[in-house]
Formats: C-alpha cells, sequence, structure tokens
C-alpha cells in the first residue's frame, strides 16, 4: 500500500514538475526570435517563389486543384486534402546572415503513424551550384491542439558571412499553411531564386504514399527527393484514399504545361474493376493534351497484387503498341521486397524514409531518360 501511495505521489510530482525534453537536449529544443532587427517578409508573395501550386494565386489561400473543381461533388477528399501543401516549396536568394520563420497552420493533423516534422513541419535546404542541396534544418510543428497548431516562430539558419546563397523551404505533407513569414537581418537584399535545370515540373498524381506518407520529413518524400535530383520544380497531386482516377483531374492536369507526368493511383481506385475501367481512360485524357509527353505509371509497391499491376501494365503495353516511345512503367514489386518489406513501411503500406529512399532510387534513373538526363 506504501509502495502505491509513493508511486501516486511521484506521478503527482512529475505532472507538476513537467519536465521538457528540450532542457535535457538542446537539440530537441525550439529557437525563438532574440531581440536582433528582423524584418519580415510574407514568403507567399513575391520575390519569393512559391512553387509546386499552379492553381494558387501569389498570397492566395493554397489549393493544390483548380477553382473550378474546389468542393464539386464526386472528387470526394481531394477537396479536403487540396488545402495541404504537399510538393510545395518556397525558393529564394538572400544575403542575409540569419534566416527566421513564422508561420501558422489552419489545420495541423496528427497522424498516429507519421512524425509531425513531416506531416505539420517544414524543411529547409540551402542549394548548392550543379543542382546539389544540404539540409540546414527540421522546422517542427508547435503543438497547439488537433485541429489547429500554435505559431512557429524560430531561427532556422545563421552564416558567418553575408553572401548572396539560395534556399528551398518546403512545406509540409499534410498542413494547410495559413500564413509564412521569413525574417532577414534588417538591411539584408532577397531575390527571386535561380532558374531550374529543368524547365517545366514534374507532375504526380496517385495516393497517401505519393502525397508523402509516411516520410519523417518533407524532403523525404520520394517524390521531392526525385525533383531535388534532377533539379525540377514538383507538382504533386497526392491525395490520401481520394485520387481515384476522376476524369475531372485527368483534364485538369492535361491543362499543365510539364516535363513529366508520374501517376499511381492504384492504392485509392477501390477495386481492381475500377482501376481498369479508369486507369487507360486517364492515360489517354494526358496523351490527347501532349502527344509526346514522358508518362511513367506505377503499381502498388506494398500489397501488391499481380491482377492490379497486370491492368497498370496493359495501359503501358496498348501504349507501345500504338507507337506510343514515351511511356515507362515500373513494378511496384521492385522497390522493395522480401526481407526489405519489413523495414521498409510503417504500417505495412506507407513508407518510411527507407522505403522512399527506395522508391527513389529505382525511379530516378527512368525519370532521368524520360528527362533526357
Amino acid at each position: 500500500m506504501k509502495k502505491l501511495a509513493f508511486i501516486f505521489l511521484l506521478g503527482m510530482a512529475c505532472s507538476i514538475f513537467a519536465v521538457e525534453i528540450g532542457d535535457i537536449d538542446k537539440n530537441f529544443r525550439i529557437e525563438t526570435v532574440g531581440s536582433a532587427p528582423v524584418k519580415f517578409f510574407n514568403a507567399l508573395k513575391r520575390p519569393f517563389a512559391l512553387e509546386g501550386l499552379p492553381w494558387t494565386e501569389p498570397g492566395g489561400q493554397i489549393y493544390r486543384i483548380p477553382k473550378e473543381l474546389r468542393g464539386v461533388k464526386g472528387l470526394g477528399g481531394v477537396n479536403y486534402h487540396a488545402k495541404q501543401s504537399a510538393g510545395a516549396v518556397v525558393r529564394f536568394k538572400t544575403d542575409s546572415k540569419n534566416i527566421y520563420i513564422r508561420s501558422m497552420l489552419k489545420d495541423g493533423l496528427e497522424m498516429p503513424h507519421m512524425p509531425k516534422t513531416g506531416s505539420s513541419g517544414f524543411d529547409f535546404f540551402m542549394e548548392l551550384p550543379g543542382g546539389k542541396d544540404e539540409h540546414l534544418k527540421v522546422v517542427r510543428a508547435t503543438n497547439a491542439n488537433v485541429n489547429r497548431e500554435a505559431p512557429v516562430d524560430q531561427k532556422i539558419a545563421s552564416f558567418k558571412d553575408s553572401q548572396m546563397r539560395d534556399f528551398a523551404l518546403w512545406l509540409p505533407l499534410y498542413g494547410g499553411l495559413e500564413t509564412l513569414e521569413i525574417g532577414l537581418d534588417k538591411d539584408a537584399k532577397v531575390l527571386p531564386p535561380r532558374p531550374h535545370k529543368v524547365e517545366k515540373p514534374v507532375v504526380f498524381y496517385g495516393s497517401s504514399i505519393t502525397q508523402g506518407a509516411c516520410a519523417s520529413r518533407t524532403g523525404n518524400a520520394y517524390t521531392t527527393m526525385l525533383c531535388r535530383a534532377v533539379d525540377a520544380e514538383q507538382i504533386n497531386l497526392g491525395f490520401s484514399g481520394s485520387a481515384k482516377g476522376e476524369p475531372s483531374m485527368a483534364k485538369a492536369i492535361a491543362s499543365l504545361d510539364m516535363s513529366v507526368f508520374v501517376y499511381d493511383y492504384d492504392y485509392n481506385a477501390p477495386d481492381a474493376k475500377h482501376l481498369a475501367k479508369t486507369h487507360e481512360p486517364f492515360f489517354l485524357e494526358i496523351r490527347k493534351a501532349h502527344p509526346n509527353l514522358p508518362v511513367i505509371m506505377l503499381s502498388r509497391c506494398s500489397h501488391r497484387q499481380d491482377y492490379r499491376r497486370d491492368v497498370v501494365r496493359r495501359t503501358y503495353e496498348n501504349a507501345l503498341k500504338r507507337g506510343d516511345k514515351n511511356v515507362y512503367f515500373i513494378d511496384g514489386a521492385e522497390f522493395f521486397g522480401g526481407e526489405e518489406d519489413v523495414y521498409a513501411t510503417v504500417d505495412n503500406t506507407h513508407p518510411n524514409d527507407l522505403g522512399f529512399y527506395m522508391m527513389f532510387k529505382r525511379v530516378l534513373p527512368v525519370l532521368k531518360k524520360a528527362l533526357g538526363q
């Protein structure tokens, strides 16, 4: 009885004198903006370049689908997930020694199988010559409640000198962004970023895996790793549980000017019959608008089913029979199999960082070939 009483009192003491992990390990600490003179800019407006959102006006509310499709019945969860910033990035050039971020998310999802650094956080890179980049900071979201995040207000970079450098801030994969400001030294210059090596964006359409579940960092989604590797803008039209090969989405995608189209909605198709009914027509809608566009088709990487894979492959083979030389097919079984299945996913479905890296390594040579690299 005395032992139980002691445990109860100890628990009460711990709850009163709660310990923050940042007080123990400084690597977990969120830095706050100090008293240095800082000028904050709306990072969703020029000269900052907001990329990956072709249907979003500069400074406007983030949407990953066209205005005419917002709220349309039949798109289900696409409308909900369209407000999330998967694949979007803010790029800019500055000579500021110090860089800060202020942001507010209007929708910070609590996901039991995905770290908030990926779902609601930011990933900050310095872009180097030759299309390389250097990872600088993971900006994790701060907790308020399930539906809204407390403001993020912290320093994300510090340099000894004030030379011009290029930066990329990748936005949350699932959080709905309300405001985003970049703070620079008061007298620092800010300019538009350097142009990409690949002139037109790579467009992805598919499932939650396409959207980025369950990367621990936004920069670790396989789509983002691919676009960083080839130095191209990314347009991510992955919608968790929602993208099902809708004709309206095919038309919207066909309206885009792109370098390569990658699609993988095998997971979201309710069954093989639905997949067979929609997969080739979806491709043909894109091909009608872009006769020579490279198109890469993927089948699912986990819970693999031969008859579903064969539907995807049939679209590819039919294109080859018609003389189409700009189509590519990747069997999801080639991403990870056997022993790797144990380590490559979070929940036997969604890739973790290892799984995404393996997907990236398999798709990259195909993407480079499609781009003529």
